[in-house]
C-alpha cells in the first residue's frame, strides 16, 4: 500500500532521514545525473543523501511504500550506465557513507561503509602495515560498495583474485528497508548458504551494500617494475608463463597493443620508453620485499627471457619515479576515453588460448567496417580480460553495430561480455549472447523475489 499523496515523496523521506539527507536541487541533481559511461544523462527529480547504513533503509522503506524506483550510486566511476537514472527515478548517493569503522591490526581485517574511496582505504591500511591489494586506475573517485556491487578486478587480479575474494562480509539494505546483517569476519565460515554472494557483483539489482568486512595482506616492502617489448602475443603468453613459476610476487602483467601504447603516449604526452615501436608490449610487477634479492630476481628472469628471445627490449625501474613513469601510459584510459567520445569501451573476458584470434579477428573486423575509427586493444592478460576502445562514433546506430560485433567475436571465442565493469544498461541487449536463457530466467526469479516491485535499478543488466 503507497502513502497518502497528501504527504510528498520528498516530506516523507524527510521525515525518516532528516531534511538536509534529501535535495530537489537542479545543481545537485545535474551532478548525480551521469556515470562515465556514455548512458544518456538523465537528472534525478530528487537525490538521497543518507550519512549512515540505518538511514539508507529507512530512506528504502519509504520509497517502497511509495513505489518510486531508485538508482543507487557510488562514485560514478562505472561505465556500463548501471548508476545514471533512468526517467521517473530518484538517485541514492552513498557518498556519505565515508567511515572506516573497525580495523582488526593484529587479524588484517577492516570494517567500512560503502562510500569509502578505495585510495582513502588504501592510504589508511598502508599506514598500519597492512594492504589492501584491489588497485583501479579510478581509485581516488570509485567507492567499496561499488566495486563490490560490480566485483571489481583491476591491475592485480592475477595474484590477489578480484574484489569477490577481498570480502569478508557485508551488510545489504533489501528494497523494502530489511537490513540483511552479514558482517563476518572470519576466513572460515561454512554455515549454510553464502547469501553475500547474491549482492557481489549484481550491480545493485538486489540490495545496497552499506557496510563491508575486508580482508587485508601484509604491506609489501616494495614494488619492482619493468616494461617488456613483445613480438608477438605468443611472446606475451610464454613470458607470462615463466614469470609465474619463477616469480611468486608476481602481481600485475598488463598487456598493451602497440596502438594503444602510441595513443596513450599522445594523450598523455609521454615519451615512448623504447626508440623503436613494437608490436606488443607486456608492463610487469611484484610486490614483496624491499632487499636487492626481488630487483634481482625480476632482472634475472628477464634476463633469461632476452637471451631466449621471448623478449625483445625491456625497460627495469630503478625508482619509484621511474616505476610510475612505465605505469602512466597504462593508467591513461581516462584520458583516452575522453578523447574518444562518443565511443565504444568494451571489457570482455575472454580464454587465454583463445586470445591471439579472438584480437586479430576484431582487429580485422573494426578496421574494414570502420576504417576511419581508432581501435585500441589492451587488458590484464592474467586473467584474460581484454579491453578494446573504439572510436569515436556518429550516431546510435554505428555504436549498435560495433557492439553487436565486438559481443559476437566474444562469444565465439567462448568468452564473456563483461569481466569487470558490469552489464548496466550499456550492455544489457547482449547479455543472452554469454548468458544461456536458463541463467536469465533464474536471475529474474531471484529479482522478482527479493524485489518483486523493481524498487532497485530497475532496468539493468537483465534484459
Amino acid at each position: 500500500m503507497h502513502a497518502s499523496p497528501t504527504i510528498s515523496l520528498h516530506d516523507a523521506l524527510a521525515n525518516a532521514i532528516g531534511a538536509d539527507r534529501v535535495s530537489a536541487d537542479p545543481t545537485i541533481a545535474d551532478a548525480h545525473a551521469a556515470d562515465w559511461s556514455d548512458a544518456p544523462r538523465c537528472a534525478p527529480s530528487l537525490v538521497i543523501l543518507p550519512r549512515t547504513p540505518e538511514e539508507v533503509a529507512r530512506a528504502l522503506a519509504v520509497l517502497a511504500r511509495y513505489g518510486q524506483p531508485v538508482a543507487v550510486q557510488g562514485g560514478l566511476t562505472g561505465l556500463a550506465g548501471a548508476a545514471t537514472p533512468q526517467a521517473g527515478e530518484v538517485a541514492l548517493s552513498l557518498a556519505r557513507l565515508n567511515a572506516i569503522e573497525a580495523f582488526d591490526t593484529t587479524g588484517g581485517t577492516v570494517t567500512v561503509q560503502a562510500g569509502v574511496v578505495l585510495e582513502q582505504l588504501q592510504t589508511q591500511v598502508e599506514a598500519e602495515g597492512w594492504f589492501f591489494p584491489l588497485d583501479l586506475g579510478a581509485r581516488g573517485s570509485c567507492q567499496l560498495g561499488g566495486n563490490a556491487a560490480t566485483n571489481a578486478g583491476g591491475n592485480r587480479v592475477v595474484r590477489f583474485g578480484t574484489m569477490r575474494e577481498r570480502i569478508l562480509g557485508l551488510e545489504v539494505a533489501l528494497p523494502d528497508g530489511t537490513v540483511l546483517s552479514m558482517l563476518n569476519r572470519v576466513t572460515k565460515n561454512t554455515t549454510g548458504i553464502d547469501l553475500k554472494q547474491l549482492f557481489i557483483g549484481s550491480e545493485g539489482l538486489l540490495g545496497v551494500i552499506t557496510r563491508l568486512v575486508l580482508k587485508l595482506e601484509p604491506k609489501p616492502a616494495a614494488a619492482q617494475t619493468a616494461l617488456c617489448a613483445l613480438g608477438s602475443f605468443d611472446a606475451a603468453a610464454r613470458l607470462l608463463k615463466a614469470l609465474r613459476m619463477r616469480l611468486p610476487g608476481l602481481s600485475s602483467f598488463e598487456l598493451m597493443w602497440d596502438d594503444f601504447l602510441a595513443a596513450a603516449c599522445e594523450v598523455a604526452r609521454l615519451k615512448s620508453p623504447f626508440s623503436t615501436r613494437y608490436p606488443i608490449y607486456a608492463l610487469v610487477e611484484t610486490l614483496g620485499d624491499a632487499d636487492d634479492d626481488a630487483q634481482r630476481a625480476l632482472e634475472s628472469a628477464l634476463g633469461d627471457m632476452l637471451e631466449t628471445g621471448v623478449i625483445d627490449d625491456v625497460v627495469v625501474a630503478q625508482s619509484i619515479e621511474q616505476a610510475k613513469q612505465l605505469w602512466a601510459a597504462r593508467e591513461s584510459v581516462g584520458e583516452l576515453l575522453a578523447a574518444t567520445r562518443p565511443h565504444a569501451a568494451f571489457d570482455v573476458g575472454v580464454p587465454m588460448d583463445e586470445m591471439e584470434h579472438c584480437v586479430a579477428t576484431l582487429r580485422a573486423r573494426l578496421r574494414e567496417r570502420f576504417p576511419e575509427q581508432r581501435h585500441l586493444f589492451f587488458g590484464h592478460l592474467g586473467d584474460g580480460n581484454l579491453h578494446v576502445l573504439s572510436g569515436p562514433f556518429a550516431g546510435e546506430a554505428a555504436l549498435l553495430e560495433v557492439e553487436a560485433l565486438v559481443y559476437e567475436a566474444v562469444r565465439d571465442a567462448g568468452g564473456c561480455i563483461s569481466a569487470e565493469h558490469g552489464i548496466g544498461v550499456v550492455k544489457r541487449a547482449f547479455i543472452g549472447l554469454t548468458r544461456s536463457e536458463a541463467e536469465l530466467d533464474l536471475m529474474r526469479k531471484i529479482k522478482s523475489v527479493i524485489d518483486p516491485a523493481s524498487i532497485l535499478n530497475g532496468g539493468r543488466v537483465i534484459p
